[in-house]
């Protein structure tokens, strides 16, 4: 079975506060009618740091889609090799390994994909697959997890890499003024996440099912206007109670497997905010302490969209990981209202081989 071994992680180097966060939004909406709702829902992230990939001053400015499309992608090629380079040498693996990269981002577009790039750039075999997927938002950590379990499944003997590149500074809009837009403003932070599945073999997460769920008619509740000025992020205010609709489709995963989702060892969920962790625990049934590793993404990253799960699983890592055989879920969610599911368990042998 196909094994998710450590993610490497890396976020960039410019720094915001919630503090200094708060400040701007009083400073620069003092008029605004409904900023006292906005100051505290931004304060009831429990978001303490953000990190973004450019000085605060620049990302406050707007200089056109274009421009920021173009840092996109000049950060996006600055800073990924790194992570993968460190999460091909976690898996005991060369570029030449890998079969298939699995390449999420929602924050900014290239064609040919990165993918392409990377295949260059870092001397992967050019007949390595492409799956660029750029429109789960959020959803998309989990996706690439399934996509690259899909894949070896497929191929037993296949590597896949995953990567996620969400530099989510890049998506500001000053003139985006509606309370969804400032708390947002507050949430979301950049951050890339790469990590291997090895066909055979390695320490992690054994994968041994997925799943997807959508909940009908929920398509508009989360989604980009694409304007001139670039992607202008829409945030509906029922958002925040879809755990109870998907807490079903993460139990019917469970019991179809023979697992109860409300008594599995560890669970590494997508940390959107505190609300989904809290309503999550509450309709699965399990304690706030089991979402530890992604509340911790969430206090000191905010939201880095597709790239929370990679985070919360590299904290579990760095715990020292889960007793072997130990099972899990992990799961992320996003756009459709879309939840990407998978369960698999722990697996210590670093070279097993069955």
């Amino acid at each position: 079975m196909a094994t998710l071994c450590r993610p490497a992680v890396s976020v960039p180097e410019y720094v915001i506060t919630m503090e200094e966060t708060l400040e701007l939004a009083r400073s620069r909406h003092a008029d605004h009618p409904q900023l006292p709702l906005a100051l505290r829902l931004i304060e009831n992230t429990g978001v303490r740091t953000r990190h973004i990939v450019q000085p605060i001053e620049e990302t406050l400015k707007h200089p056109g889609f274009e421009d920021r499309n173009r840092v996109y992608g000049n950060e996006a090629k600055a800073r990924v090799p790194a992570v993968v380079q460190r999460a091909l040498d976690d898996a005991e693996l060369l570029t030449t390994d890998i079969d298939v990269i699995i390449y999420v981002s929602c924050t900014g577009f290239m064609m040919p994909s990165l993918t392409a790039w990377l295949i260059n750039a870092m001397d992967f075999s050019s007949d390595t697959r492409q799956i660029p997927i750029a429109q789960l938002g959020c959803a998309a950590g989990g996706a690439a997890v399934n996509r690259a379990h899909d894949f070896c499944s497929a191929y037993p003997e296949a590597n896949a890499l995953i990567v996620a590149c969400e530099f989510c500074s890049l998506c500001y809009q000053p003139t985006d003024l509606g309370v969804g837009s400032l708390l947002c403003n507050g949430l979301f932070g950049d951050g890339i996440a790469a990590a291997v599945v090895r066909g055979k073999g390695g320490t992690g997460i054994k994968l041994e099912r997925n799943a997807s769920y959508l909940i009908p008619k929920t398509e508009d509740w989360i989604m980009y206007d694409v304007r001139a000025t670039g992607f202008h992020f829409l945030l509906d205010k029922r958002v925040p109670a879809t755990m109870e609709p998907l807490a079903p489709a993460l139990h019917n995963l469970a019991r179809q497997h023979g697992w109860n989702a409300s008594d599995l060892d560890f669970y590494i969920i997508h940390a959107g905010g505190p609300r989904i962790l809290d309503d999550l625990s509450k309709f699965l049934e399990v304690p706030p302490e089991a979402f530890r590793f992604s509340r911790a993404t969430l206090t000191e990253y905010g939201n880095i969209a597709s790239a929370v799960v990679l985070d919360a699983l590299r904290r579990l890592f760095d715990e020292g990981g889960a007793e072997h055989e130990a099972r899990g879920m992990l799961a992320g969610f996003g756009p459709g209202i879309t939840a990407e599911m998978s369960l698999g368990r722990w697996s210590n042998a670093t070279n097993e081989t069955t």
